[in-house]
């Protein structure tokens, strides 16, 4: 991967986008994509949209959700201890015991989420995990008083910052589910546009918002943007870890390239022109078998409007939905060379009827 772009998906990494609260991300992609893009755009719910030859054909749109799981301050004791609520998907079992930054509008406020020791647990009660109502951040104030002074109800909470080379191209970080959705959907345009071979198909780069709690920024950016092809970019879990059956889950390895889906979600066209592209190209690439809707923004995009010839890119990724997720930046930069040979390869006789 190139520094920039390792810079740029760092930078993304370390800033806080909750569902609901994805400013402070959308200002960083939207900074990066206003380098090469003939414009970026941020609709009224908060997606952000790169484009790249707005009068091509076909209409192309790339869909990388920016919004993380995350925490949403509820109540406040008069102890000063903060209690809360999820945002999106959680184990329960992987919060306690977790350094956290509150964003409050004064700045972040750091904490820890409160756990009793191991030696104070009654032994009938060892193994457990707590209630979400049972769980509490501790911000060091003083009493409920402090705490107020600077945390305010409804501020989002994030797991604190930890991106990190785990070994070679193998990187760990908190909310590269799926911030590296959002980095494949500039990286792409990026490359469309500074591409020797001038793009026929017109390019709309999306970072969406809120896909963590149903697919709402896919399907109002997908409505406004009216593509005729759509590809989402998400991560996948890979199953090459202990514990994982993959005569239930599948066979997909992080480091042998991205992921093409198939099934009821994705246009066959679409799935054999990507497919063909990464043989062409030599690029490495998994395939993946969906037979219904997918829990990504692609699911979105093929119900909007009259329909939407849909694809999907996926990078595997181990340990998804906790603060240690896994991947390979060497299957980010395929993915994003695969998706940028795709987009190239298009004009405007492409048919995507089935």
């Amino acid at each position: 991967m190139r520094k920039t772009s390792r810079a740029f998906l760092e930078s993304l990494l370390g800033q806080p986008s909750p569902s609901g609260y994805e400013g402070p991300v959308r200002k960083v992609w939207k900074a990066e994509v206003e380098q090469y893009a003939e414009r970026v755009d941020v609709d009224v719910h908060g997606n952000a949209i790169g484009v790249c030859n707005p009068e091509g054909k076909p209409r192309v749109m790339l869909a990388g959700h920016m919004d993380e799981l995350g925490f949403q301050v509820s109540y406040i004791d008069d102890r000063g201890y903060i209690y809360f609520n999820t945002i999106g998907g959680f184990d329960m079992g992987t919060i306690s015991g977790r350094k956290v930054r509150i964003h409050t509008e004064g700045g972040p406020v750091f904490g820890v989420t409160g756990k009793k020791a191991v030696h104070l647990i009654e032994p009938e009660e060892r193994g457990k995990v707590p209630k979400l109502h049972e769980m509490w951040i501790d911000i060091g104030a003083a009493d409920g008083k402090a705490a107020k002074k600077l945390v305010a109800m409804g501020d989002p909470v994030t797991y604190d910052a930890n991106f990190e080379v785990l070994r070679g191209d193998l990187v760990v970080s908190r909310g590269l589910d799926n911030r590296m959705g959002a980095y494949i959907a500039a990286e792409t345009l990026r490359c469309v546009a500074q591409a020797k071979k001038k793009a026929k198909a017109g390019l709309f780069a999306v970072a969406t918002v809120q896909e963590e709690i149903g697919l709402r920024g896919a399907t109002t950016s997908t409505y406004g943007v009216d593509p005729l092809v759509g590809i989402g970019l998400d991560v996948t879990h890979a199953t090459d870890f202990p514990g994982i059956d993959a005569r239930k889950h599948g066979d997909l390895s992080v480091g042998e390239g991205p992921v093409i889906t198939r099934g009821a979600n994705i246009n066959p066209v679409v799935f054999q022109r990507l497919v063909a592209v990464a043989k062409k190209n030599k690029i490495p690439h998994q395939i993946d078998a969906a037979p219904r809707g997918t829990g990504t923004d692609t699911n979105a995009m093929q119900l909007s409007r009259a329909g939407v010839a849909t694809g999907l890119i996926s990078v595997p990724q181990r340990y998804m939905h906790t603060p240690v997720e896994v991947l390979s930046l060497t299957d980010l930069d395929n993915a994003v060379k695969l998706l940028t040979e795709f987009v190239l390869s298009l004009d405007g006789k492409a048919d995507f009827t089935p």
